[in-house]
């Protein structure tokens, strides 16, 4: 009883002491403070509030361009499946896409970019189309929880629910909780001859699955041969009929 009463006026000394220093800070600041006396986690102001517990990583060198992606499915503290697939291919094949955040949301968000593909065949128009409504739709930009890789023979992008869309200057981007780590050592590897696109990817999809808890041996491995779809395209131009005026 004696250790329970000191224990409880400890943590009330603790709470006031710290609400005191506390006191002359931002409210935030101040709340960040608050609530790690009182064992609440907060995230650092200007952090996301979702840290994405994956790993999916883009490599383009040479004529390929890969993508990959860990199948560790992990909730709280445990891990509920070892096997999902986060990397998929759209428009008949053309395009090669990863996700990272929750599953139904990047579904969705899936299905959203295949529409647009529909419309603006072009994967950089699409990108931009759908980045435009995820950031314009306020009940979008709230629900949906996700950030997507996507790539053609000819660009790579990453889309955020920020509506923001980059694109990798070294060929090279990756997202979720192990992409840093995955990234930089493709960066570092991305150079070396003899090494093709997938055994830069896989060797660096192994430092991230040896560094982050979040992220498994277990990968999903994509890849577009860009001789390959050059070829299709002029097969299929060759085939067409010549408009005259």
């Amino acid at each position: 009883m004696l250790a329970s009463a000191m224990k409880k006026a400890g943590c009330g000394m603790l709470r006031s002491n710290v609400s005191g220093m506390v006191a002359g800070l931002s409210p935030r600041v101040g709340a960040s403070f608050v609530g790690a006396a009182e064992g609440r986690r907060y995230n650092h102001p200007g952090q996301p509030e979702t840290m994405w517990a994956t790993t999916i990583l883009s490599v383009r060198k040479g004529n390929k361009v890969v993508m990959i992606g860990d199948g560790q499915v992990t909730q709280g503290s445990f891990v509920v499946k070892d096997n999902a697939r986060k990397v998929r291919r759209l428009q008949g094949g053309n395009v090669i896409t990863g996700f990272a955040g929750a599953a139904v949301d990047a579904l969705t968000l899936f299905d959203r970019l295949e529409g647009k593909l529909e419309q603006y065949p072009q994967l950089m128009r699409a990108c931009v189309e759908l980045a435009k409504e995820w950031r314009s739709d306020k009940s979008l930009r709230r629900s949906l929880n996700a950030v997507l890789i996507v790539a053609d023979k000819d660009v790579t992008f990453s889309i955020s629910g920020n509506g923001d869309i980059l694109e990798p200057m070294s060929g090279v981007i990756g997202i979720g909780s192990g992409g840093i780590y995955a990234q930089v050592a493709a960066t570092a590897l991305i150079d070396i001859d003899g090494l093709s696109a997938e055994d830069i990817a896989r060797r660096s999809m192994k430092i991230a699955s040896d560094t982050c808890i979040y992220t498994n041996h277990n990968y999903v491995v994509e890849v577009i041969d860009i001789a390959e779809k050059l070829a299709e395209e002029a097969k299929a131009k060759a085939g067409r009929p010549e408009i005259k005026a």
